[in-house]
């Protein structure tokens, strides 16, 4: 009976053993960090996702070099512009009349074609007193005379077509002062506000429209110091817009600060997110699941703010 008791006390022992062995187990399981979401196959990604904004690329406050009063604006709020279009003018008539007179000058060729051909009567002139004088019937003043006509009658064409080239650089001149009166785009983009209408005077401050870049747009958030050196520029991450966007996007990290806030214990990352076709609208929250990449050879902050390698 003793023996039997202790074989049943043996087996009672190790099923709890067992037992507890399992419930350990489980427990190490559930204490280890989800499996990281991949993109790619072997690119493993951050499991914490960070808020982050969806910002225009760049915005433009346009305006033109010059002043005067707007004549016209040919796009409004909302309206896609291309880099070099024409979006506006301001008042040009005076400027357009300028440019009218230069090439007016600039084609005018009776200044120069009469002193040619006066230098070509001078220089036969002279080329008969020459003659005459080889037979002693003419002075030798008339033949100075002759000459000194002829030397003059040359420069004088010269002066003219001197100032034919000076007429045409009045044209360019003209050209650039009036193409000071036209407004265009600097970007691809769209108009996000009209802040004059034609008719109103342009000052020296005053914008005219208001310009954004969204092809790419520009994803600021702010990381956790724990992650320095794990998010690198060139990596990729997952951007997921907010509703009523939504969706899961690609996007690239082109600046990862190496100046960290330490009031906040955060760095700032800014990625592009392609927008080619313009269907993504900027200024929306997000969240974004930055590449995760290893720390070997990357200073890694610490305790007490030492660095190890």
């Amino acid at each position: 009976m003793i023996f039997k008791g202790c074989q049943l006390m043996r087996c009672i022992m190790w099923s709890l053993g067992w037992s507890l062995g399992f419930v350990l187990t489980s427990l190490v399981a559930m204490s280890e960090p989800p499996s990281n979401a991949t993109a790619t196959v072997g690119v493993p990604f951050l499991a914490t996702e960070f808020e982050c904004v969806i910002e225009p690329h760049q915005v433009v406050k346009l305006a033109s070099s010059v002043v005067g009063v707007i004549a016209r604006l040919d796009v409004d709020r909302g309206d896609i512009v291309r880099r070099g279009q024409i979006v506006g003018k301001l008042e040009d008539g005076v400027e357009a009349a300028t440019l009218a007179l230069a090439q007016a000058r600039a084609t005018n060729e009776y200044v120069s074609k009469s002193h040619e051909a006066r230098l070509q009567f001078l220089r036969s002139k002279y080329k008969r007193q020459n003659e005459l004088y080889s037979k002693a019937i003419s002075s030798q003043a008339a033949l100075e005379e002759a000459d000194a006509g002829a030397k003059v009658a040359e420069q004088q064409l010269k002066e003219a077509e001197l100032n034919r080239e000076v007429a045409y650089l009045e044209i360019r001149r003209a050209e650039e002062v009036l193409n000071q009166r036209t407004l265009r785009s600097p970007i691809d983009g769209v108009v996000v506000e009209r802040l004059l209408v034609p008719g109103e005077y342009r000052n020296e401050q005053t914008p005219i429209l208001t310009l954004a870049q969204i092809d790419p747009l520009r994803v600021e958030v702010f990381v956790s110091t724990t992650y320095y050196g794990r998010i690198r520029a060139g990596s990729t991450a997952e951007v997921r817009p907010e509703q009523p966007v939504g969706g899961v996007y690609s996007a690239i990290v082109t600046v990862v600060d190496r100046v960290l806030d330490a009031a906040s214990g955060t760095f700032g990352v800014r990625l592009a997110l392609p927008n080619p076709d313009l269907l993504l609208p900027a200024g929306i929250p997000c969240k974004v699941l930055f590449e995760m990449h290893p720390t070997e050879g990357i200073p890694v902050l610490v305790d007490g703010g030492s660095r190890s390698n």
